[in-house]
């Protein structure tokens, strides 16, 4: 078995969505006091891996459904290309399903059982994305998905099996919210790629329901909301970091956002790794501040 094709069906280059909302949720979990390793890296593998489960289902389904076709845009997908068998591909996305369900159970420990309709509500999203009788990339519900299960869902429930409490103030919930907004830019960016791909074969995302100009607004809207919430969340640090986040959104975002709205086609790869890169950095550098504003608290308040 070749390992190149299934290293490509990973996507790997937009894997750091899963780890940002893992990072983020830590960061919030250290703010409130609450830090544990071992329910943090769980939740980390896990969220890797239903990542990788949802790209797997929608290789899959995209080419039963015969939404794609051969040299499309963007990524190679192997299944369409022949170097991966569709019995393959289906075979190993509901094994690392299974898999993933059996590591989101040990969480049980640390959060109790009430976390089971959390984790299947999370398996039917992996594959509901791409498949079932009204798939959420089909039909423009796709951004939404990302932002309640890459942003709110990781982010919140990161911290709660760290902490053991619910703390739905503005530091997390702010959080939750600027991770899951950039997460969906990544889903822009992929989705700005296909359009001509998408819109031949009916897939309705978002770009293909309201063009590309909007939804190029749209990328820079939501990262505008999404600093503005990191300074919200982090309001009570020094006052260097509202002047980060600005920073990250001059240096970073806007000339992406340049980008995008002139690149088409495969040219759009690089927008897509460098906008997942800049979700990951800027969950990052919220950790950084987190961790650096409570431990000078702690010794602030050791000094009284």
């Amino acid at each position: 078995m070749k390992l190149k094709p299934w290293i490509e069906a990973m996507r790997l280059r937009t894997l750091p969505v899963s780890v940002a909302g893992v990072i983020a949720g830590t960061a919030c979990a250290i703010y409130h006091h609450g830090f544990s390793v071992v329910p943090m890296l769980i939740c980390l593998a896990f969220a890797i891996i239903a990542q990788i489960v949802s790209n797997f289902a929608n290789e899959y389904y995209d080419f039963k459904n015969g939404l794609d076709k051969k040299g499309r845009e963007g990524y190679r997908r192997g299944v369409t290309e022949g170097d991966i068998s569709p019995r393959a591909m289906r075979n190993a996305t509901f094994g690392l399903l299974i898999a993933d369900s059996l590591l989101g159970c040990s969480l049980i420990w640390w959060g109790g059982w009430w976390l089971v309709p959390v984790g299947m509500a999370i398996a039917v999203f992996a594959l509901a994305y791409s498949t079932g009788p009204y798939p959420l990339s089909h039909h423009g519900l796709g951004d939404v998905a990302v932002v309640i299960f890459f942003g709110f869902v990781p982010v919140i429930f990161t911290e709660y099996v760290q902490t053991g409490i619910f703390n739905l103030d503005y530091v997390t919930l702010c959080s939750a919210l600027a991770v899951g907004l950039l997460a969906a830019n990544v889903l822009i960016v992929n989705n700005y790629r296909d359009y001509e791909d998408d819109k031949a074969v009916g897939k309705n995302t978002t770009v293909v329901i309201f063009g590309r100009k909007t939804m190029a607004r749209v990328y820079l809207i939501n990262d505008i909301v999404a600093y503005f919430c990191l300074a919200i969340a982090t309001v009570n640090a020094p006052v260097w970091t509202v002047a980060a986040w600005i920073c990250l959104l001059q240096q970073s975002s806007i000339p992406l956002w340049r980008k995008l709205k002139t690149l088409k086609g495969t040219a759009l790869n690089n927008v897509l790794k460098r906008t997942s890169m800049a979700l990951l950095f800027s969950t990052i550098c919220l950790l950084i501040i987190l961790c650096v504003w409570k431990q000078g608290e702690f010794k602030y308040h050791s000094l009284l």
